[in-house]
């Protein structure tokens, strides 16, 4: 797969963790998503699920994936460097909203 193409079959399944704002937005804790899937389409599975999230929620958050914070750019088709990034089967994805310390 030579571009941000979404799969047409899946193999599995990535657990998707929303935290703080993500999670009230979703309201939902946890969510089953089929894999393998394009990081790079996250963000688009998410606006497609939930209209506005990109723009209110996503806009400010942090995303991990197996425990590893992802850059920025490499959630955007358009942005990505490498769009042959797949979040795998049994991955386990965060949505980390601001954190802030005191």
């Amino acid at each position: 797969m030579a571009t941000a193409d979404i799969p047409t079959s899946f193999t599995g399944t990535f657990q998707l963790h929303y935290f703080a704002s993500a999670s009230s937005y979703t309201k939902k804790n946890t969510e089953t998503f089929p894999a393998p899937y394009p990081l790079c389409r996250l963000y688009d599975l998410l606006e497609s699920r939930y209209p506005g999230m990109k723009e209110k929620i996503l806009s400010s958050c942090a995303v991990s994936v197996r425990l590893q914070y992802v850059d920025g750019e490499e959630l955007a088709v358009e942005t990505a460097k490498d769009k042959t990034r797949m979040i795998e089967c049994n991955d386990e994805v965060a949505i980390i909203p601001p954190v802030s310390s005191g």
